[in-house]
């Protein structure tokens, strides 16, 4: 009950008593100019549009400010807006992640999305928040288990490791994070969905992650018709709650799925702001916007919890060289590829584990396990560079000793990149060795 009162007053405190209007001086199809705030409005505060008809108030953000007038994108189409509405600057919109929305789907301003109320925690967090001083923050943590044996073995993840999923429509990705988010030890799962098919939330939560995993989890979405603004939004509303639950100590699973449509989101952005294009299309600011997001996930400072990050990144036609995917390969701990090719012949997780590759290793393992490791990789690359020759009844049996040996374990191997392991890392491995003998 106390809890309660807190959070109703704290709710209480901020309401403004004053508000600055402005009034609207031109419409375009992807923004509009304000009037009247250039003195008051910063970067990012919210506006509130009221349109002349008597219609709701249409909700925005300044994205662009200069001497005399102010830029602001809406929300929502701005079917009804005209010259000459009152504009009203709301400041910057606050984030009050609490305890009790685990469990729960939220929206990017932390509104239910599931029909039921939800409270807003007393205390406020920062939306566009700086990552902790690389001078205090702890290095990797331990193995997790994630219950996948390509995951346990060969790619591992730590503790408070930072790994980018990159994998072309259809190749099972979203699977693969729900996968993680069930199997990954971890005490709070924050996953955000941006962009995604509106049909698809529930079927998610539902029936991909499932009751089991939305025990731990507080999911954050913006569908694919929602504005940029709220696309972008749902990326950082995402990693602060991660940064509530970490500062309190516990150790956060944030996966965001996906980091290209955050990027897409802030290049519209940013070109209706003024910003020129370059990286076929995306603005300079858009590395920037990346790496700002992803440094705040990752091992916390001595004496808090840590942000174990999965960041999905789309490639059309399986082109790692495009601008999101090239940026995000250089911020992160480790790359994993998810193949078409390998999909289609039904093997998932459909992980190309020679184009993968794990930052947290070797460090992460012992000598025994690097070596089985490295062994694995070398049949794996002796194995598709005969691929050839062997596939079309071109090589002799017998002709190369380590070719022989590829073609015998090649089968196994594959095998086992599709196994669960619910017992752990030392499974995996015991299972690895049986596969390799």
């Amino acid at each position: 009950m106390l809890t309660d009162f807190a959070a109703l007053g704290a709710e209480l405190a901020r309401i403004p008593n004053q508000r600055r209007v402005g009034r609207v001086t031109a419409v375009g199809m992807a923004s509009l100019e304000i009037a009247g705030l250039s003195n008051h409005a910063r970067i990012g505060d919210q506006v509130a549009i009221g349109l002349g008809g008597g219609g709701a108030a249409l909700g925005g953000e300044i994205v662009g400010i200069s001497e005399s007038l102010v830029r602001a994108m809406t929300y929502a189409p701005m079917d009804g807006a005209a010259v000459g509405d009152a504009a009203t600057l709301l400041g910057v919109a606050g984030v009050h992640p609490d305890p009790s929305w685990v469990g729960r789907i939220v929206d990017a301003f932390g509104q239910p999305l599931d029909g039921r109320p939800l409270t807003p925690g007393a205390a406020s967090a920062t939306l566009r928040r700086a990552p902790p001083p690389p001078a205090t923050r702890k290095g990797l943590g331990a193995r997790l288990a994630t219950g996948l044996a390509v995951f346990d073995t060969i790619l591992p993840l730590a503790r408070g490791q930072r790994i980018g999923v990159f994998a072309g429509s259809g190749v099972g990705k979203s699977t693969l994070l729900a996968d993680l988010a069930r199997g990954i030890e971890a005490e709070i799962v924050v996953y955000a969905l941006i962009g995604e098919r509106g049909r698809e939330l529930r079927d998610f939560v539902d029936n991909v992650l499932g009751p089991k995993g939305m025990q731990r989890a507080v999911v954050i979405a913006a569908t694919s018709d929602q504005a940029p603004l709220i696309k972008r939004r749902a990326a950082w509303m995402a990693m602060a709650v991660a940064e509530v639950f970490r500062d309190q100590g516990r150790h956060v699973l944030l996966l965001v799925d996906s980091l290209t449509r955050f990027a897409e989101a802030h290049r519209e952005i940013a070109l209706t702001a003024g910003e020129a294009p370059s990286l076929r299309g995306f603005p300079p600011s858009t590395a920037n916007l990346i790496a700002a997001l992803c440094e705040r996930a990752g091992p916390g400072p001595f004496g808090k919890g840590d942000i174990t990050g999965i960041f999905s990144v789309l490639v059309a036609a399986s082109d790692m060289d495009e601008p999101v995917a090239d940026i995000t390969r250089g911020v992160l701990d480790g790359h994993v590829v998810l193949d078409r090719g390998i999909a289609e012949r039904g093997r998932f997780p459909a992980v190309d584990v020679r184009r993968s590759v794990s930052r947290s290793l070797p460090a992460i393992a012992t000598d025994a396990e690097n070596a089985m490791l490295a062994r694995v990789r070398r049949v794996l690359t002796t194995y598709e560079n005969a691929a050839l020759m062997i596939q079309t009844g071109l090589y002799v049996p017998g002709s190369d000793a380590g070719i022989d040996e590829a073609i015998r374990l090649w089968p196994r191997l594959d095998a086992f990149f599709t196994e669960r392991t619910p017992a752990g890392v030392a499974e995996s491995f015991a299972k690895l060795g049986e596969a390799l003998e």
